[in-house]
């Protein structure tokens, strides 16, 4: 992948061992304050963007209170300077190697108050639907925080390899009633919360088991997901 420069991030040893063995890690503060800023600004026009769009075509509003904006970026003048960024290929060959394919890239946004739940599921579970026999190498998610992100306003909870046993393999994901999302996992585990600063990226692989709660809070909690593969998928 062709990159524009920017500082990046000191991903340490511990942290690629951590992504390669239980399947994520968490990069504190990396995404430089004048890119936080363009997303922001970014993630604001496509929220309207959408509402627009629903109001158009007498929609309802977003599905369960979320907002699941998907693969605008061709339509913004800004978000190729951080999918190309240094930054991001920092992560990528550590975590995919030289190469690096844009595979898919949402934001995902929750409403104040009653910004619903997800389910546990791997992302590769979403790939594989209907597909048993649908293979792939596990490809990398970026989840790049635009506010603080806390318990208290949904954030992502992960669940490591070494608990799941999702190493090596997608699990079978059914259907949830009400909301359409895929449950692949309806155990007791709780999984690891991801409590971090706006600007951090937490990165993990398509077969690593994820939720996130409810947003009890007052604000929105806004997250910009970018996906990344090491061959076509």
């Amino acid at each position: 992948m062709s990159s524009v420069a920017m500082a990046g991030p000191m991903i340490s040893p511990s942290q690629v061992r951590q992504y390669h063995e239980e399947g994520y890690m968490i990069l504190e503060n990396v995404i430089p304050p004048d890119m936080l800023s363009m997303l922001r600004q970014e993630c604001q026009y496509f929220i309207g963007y959408e509402d627009g769009r629903l109001a158009r075509e007498g929609g309802q509003g977003p599905r369960g209170n979320r907002y699941f904006i998907s693969n605008r970026y061709r339509q913004s003048l800004h978000l190729w300077e951080f999918l190309y960024s240094d930054l991001i290929a920092q992560i990528c060959q550590a975590t995919l190697g030289d190469d690096a394919y844009l595979f898919y890239e949402q934001w995902v946004v929750k409403g104040a108050e009653t910004g619903s739940a997800f389910a546990w599921h791997q992302d590769s579970g979403y790939v594989s639907k209907g597909k048993k026999q649908s293979q792939h190498r596990p490809y990398l998610t970026l989840w790049c925080t635009l506010d603080d992100v806390t318990i208290e306003n949904g954030t992502v909870y992960i669940l490591p390899h070494s608990r799941a046993g999702t190493k090596d393999r997608i699990l079978e994901h059914r259907p949830q009633d009400g909301l359409g999302d895929l449950v692949g996992y309806t155990g007791s585990d709780p999984g690891e919360p991801v409590i971090c600063p706006a600007g951090s990226i937490a990165a993990f692989s398509s077969y690593t088991l994820h939720r996130s709660g409810a947003n009890t809070t007052k604000n929105l909690r806004r997250v910009y997901l970018a996906q990344y593969s090491s061959e076509p998928v």
